[in-house]
């Protein structure tokens, strides 16, 4: 099941137990001045009412509901297109699997339901994308904002076009960021690999799966309202380390094969990578690096910086991803 006609983008959104703050999510994407897309919901085995709120927001008579998917247009707007799938529990990493395998388009965005899409969010990435696309780039960077309307994280740098990778390691940027990429090329990769109890894959290992096949143009602009939660992803980093060892791994070696990074970038890799592979008690880790006589000789700092994962890990905050 898809959307019924092909759009050009599709606003996909992975949600798990936040049915309070989806309905914020589904308020902006009403707003959009421009709609040519397809809101795309991924239900990551919510135990809430999610499905039950989602399904009234479409319009009965065009609703067609087949076991676990909802496709139909909203009640509240004609020209919205959704699609609601629900899948057992996974992890956020899941959701995204999922998303590229569902969605029918030529360009995609992750708007987590924690976040909502400004305005015009839709109308910038759309009257953008065809001189990108004319220029061979793969995706649009835009901005993160907070609710208050700072902007989040340093400038991007003074150039058209880059990969993800080159704007922490060339050009030091820092901060979220969101990214607009083609489906395409997310299908033609590996989907992200799942291992036994863990759930805390950060989704970033599917985009820098993505990253060696070109550029991605730079705009300043605010492509989505972000409201960090407690519970999320990114505020619970040490708990994630131990959590989830096989994913870090897996994380690690990948960042290890990527073009524009510096020796400290992949010493700092190789280092987490240690540590991680002795939290996961598998060592073999370190044999399918692309370095692997640093890696093991990276052990003893591995082990220290383990120790020290382990007793932050107790300091922060629980995670139900």
């Amino acid at each position: 099941m898809a959307c019924k006609m092909k759009p050009t983008l599709t606003v996909f959104t992975p949600t798990y137990n936040r049915v309070d703050l989806l309905a914020r999510g589904y308020a902006a994407v009403l707003r959009q001045t421009s709609h040519d897309f397809c809101w795309l919901i991924i239900d990551d085995g919510s135990k809430d009412n999610t499905r039950e709120v989602v399904r009234s927001w479409f319009d009965p008579a065009s609703m067609k509901e087949e076991g676990d998917h909802i496709i139909g247009v909203s009640k509240d707007a004609s020209w919205l297109q959704m699609h609601y799938c629900y899948k057992k529990n996974g992890g956020l990493h899941t959701g995204y699997n999922k998303a590229i395998e569902l969605m029918d388009s030529e360009i995609c965005v992750c708007i987590d339901s924690d976040d909502y899409l400004p305005d015009d969010g839709v109308e910038i990435i759309l009257t953008e994308w065809p001189a990108c696309k004319a220029k061979g780039l793969i995706g649009i960077i835009g901005r993160d904002y907070y609710l208050d309307g700072r902007v989040i994280g340093s400038p991007l740098p003074n150039v058209e076009s880059a990969c993800i990778i080159e704007l922490s390691n060339r050009y030091h940027h820092v901060g979220d960021k969101k990214i607009v990429m083609r489906a395409d090329l997310l299908k033609s990769v590996p989907p992200q690999p799942s291992f036994p109890g863990e759930k805390n894959f950060n989704p970033i290992y599917m985009i820098l799966q993505i990253d060696k096949f070109g550029k991605y143009l730079l705009l300043e602009k605010n492509l989505c309202y972000v409201d960090y939660q407690e519970t999320g992803m990114a505020a619970n980093i040490f708990k994630q380390y131990v959590n989830s060892p096989n994913s870090f791994c897996a994380l690690r070696c990948l960042h290890l094969t990527l073009d524009y990074t510096t020796w400290k970038y992949k010493l700092m890799n190789i280092l987490h990578l240690s540590s991680s592979a002795i939290i996961a008690h598998d060592l073999s880790w370190l044999g399918k690096c692309k370095y692997p006589v640093l890696a093991y000789l990276s052990l003893p700092f591995g082990y220290i910086l383990s120790l020290y994962v382990r007793k932050k890990s107790k300091t922060t905050i629980s995670t139900n991803i």
